[in-house]
């Protein structure tokens, strides 16, 4: 009997371990059950702030900044041909394209490109593209770039000063002068007082100097609204008069019969109609120095006699 009961107690101790065993396993085997914890109350959580770089990293970023004006290329040189000189009225300035539409003496239209490589002059001085105005006289030296024409400088007329105009007079009184002035499309009127000066070659002269048809500049106070007084009418030209230029060839059109002449006295701008009966020098053209003989005739002046002064001389 003692045999019996120490089998069964046996049994029952290993049958015990056999399933504790088994529980252990199966609690070892399921990471998921052994990782669930209540979490513990005083556990807070921990703010995440963004670090500041350190020096070596800023040093590395600014290194490698690069100026924007530094990654546009630079503009080819302007190639080196001959120039042809165009002139004109400038009918329209497109910013956009970077282009002049030029109403050519003569006749016709002409679009010319430009670009930072342009120069522009006013008189003696250069100038920016923003100083081009609708209407005004320009002179182009142009060239053929690829297949378009391309303006490589562009020349203005000195800047008139405040209270100026030119033109030829229409009408002339006691107390006021008309003027055609090419600037504007209708007549100017300019008031006269006892103190307004007529003056001929820096000399003045009476009022019967002035006559219609003749070219004047006229310094004036502006007055608006018609109010404008002349303090002093300059004659440059008289109908009738014989003048000589001395200069360089800026323009020429033999079609036309127009000669644009920079003086090489005073600096000047003259535009000198040709006779279209007469035969040119063969070495009449642009950039050519020449000495011209000119009557002032019906509001311009007409060439008498154009003389090439030989290179060198």
């Amino acid at each position: 009997m003692k045999t019996c009961i120490s089998r069964s107690l046996l049994k029952i101790v290993v049958g015990c371990a056999f399933f504790t065993i088994l529980g252990f396993a199966q609690s070892s085997s399921d990471p998921g059950a052994a990782m669930v914890s209540p979490p513990a109350a005083n556990i807070q959580p921990v703010a995440i702030e963004p670090g500041a770089p350190s020096r070596d990293e800023k040093a590395e970023e600014s290194a490698i900044v690069a100026d924007p004006a530094s990654l546009i290329p630079d503009l080819p040189p302007v190639p080196r041909k001959d120039a042809t000189l165009i002139g004109g009225i400038l009918e329209k300035l497109d910013r956009v394209r970077d282009q002049v539409t030029v109403r050519v003496f003569g006749g016709g239209q002409m679009r010319v490109l430009f670009d930072p490589r342009t120069h522009v002059y006013r008189g003696q001085k250069e100038v920016t593209i923003t100083d081009l105005k609708q209407g005004e006289r320009i002179y182009l030296d142009t060239i053929l770039d690829g297949n378009q024409v391309f303006a490589r400088n562009i020349r203005l007329r000195p800047e008139a000063a405040a209270g100026q105009s030119q033109g030829i007079v229409l009408k002339y009184t006691s107390d006021q002068i008309t003027l055609r002035d090419g600037l504007s499309p209708s007549a100017v009127k300019i008031r006269l007082s006892s103190s307004t000066k007529i003056l001929r070659d820096g000399r003045t002269v009476s009022a019967s100097t002035l006559v219609p048809g003749s070219l004047v500049s006229v310094d004036f106070d502006s007055g608006g609204k018609g109010n404008d007084v002349a303090r002093q009418i300059s004659i440059l030209a008289l109908p009738g008069t014989r003048y000589t230029f001395v200069g360089q060839v800026v323009h020429l059109d033999l079609r036309a019969g127009l000669l644009v002449l920079n003086s090489s006295i005073d600096h000047k701008t003259y535009e000198i109609h040709l006779n279209p009966q007469a035969t040119p020098d063969d070495n009449l053209q642009a950039g050519a120095n020449v000495t011209i003989t000119a009557n002032f005739e019906n509001s311009q002046y007409v060439a008498r006699s154009v003389a090439v002064t030989p290179e060198g001389k």
